[in-house]
């Protein structure tokens, strides 16, 4: 979807009006209308308070033009498991689970791998393969790759 049906999706699911809408955002209705026509997309003030107002990520707003994952972990990350700010603004670079209360819940990326390779590893894909496969892949993320 584009961000022009997103944000009429989403108003509409508010049962909001354009005029309601824009108040909301501190724009005009003309603003409003032109993004759900597809004129203009809001600025980034207005995508901040968008995702608040809405609950969904900066980047649902603008069609999810990204495959997110977790800088931390290497999980995909959706709008239910984006971690949040303690003001409650979305964190797009971590899941709720690595970040949390504006803090790190993993902070050796060694507890990590035991945490990960204890609740990924099956008969199919063993420990020893989960761990070779989480050593090479977590120093990667921008979390862990960190100086």
């Amino acid at each position: 979807m584009e961000t022009k049906d997103i944000i009429m999706t989403l108003r509409a699911k508010s049962g909001l009006t354009q005029e309601e809408l824009a108040q909301k955002v501190f724009v005009t209705r003309q603003a409003v209308s032109r993004w759900e026509a597809g004129e203009t997309v809001p600025n980034t003030e207005a995508l901040k308070l968008l995702s608040g107002l809405f609950q969904v990520s900066i980047n649902t707003l603008l069609g999810s033009p990204q495959q997110l994952i977790c800088q931390c972990c290497g999980m995909p990350l959706d709008d239910a498991s984006i971690s949040r700010e303690p003001d409650g603004a979305f964190n797009e670079e971590y899941c709720k689970w690595c970040y949390a209360d504006g803090k790190f819940v993993y902070t050796d990326i060694n507890q990590l791998t035991n945490f990960l390779v204890d609740h990924m590893a099956t008969e199919q894909w063993p420990a020893e393969q989960v761990r070779a496969y989480l050593e090479g892949q977590l120093p990667k993320l921008r979390h862990w790759s960190k100086p």
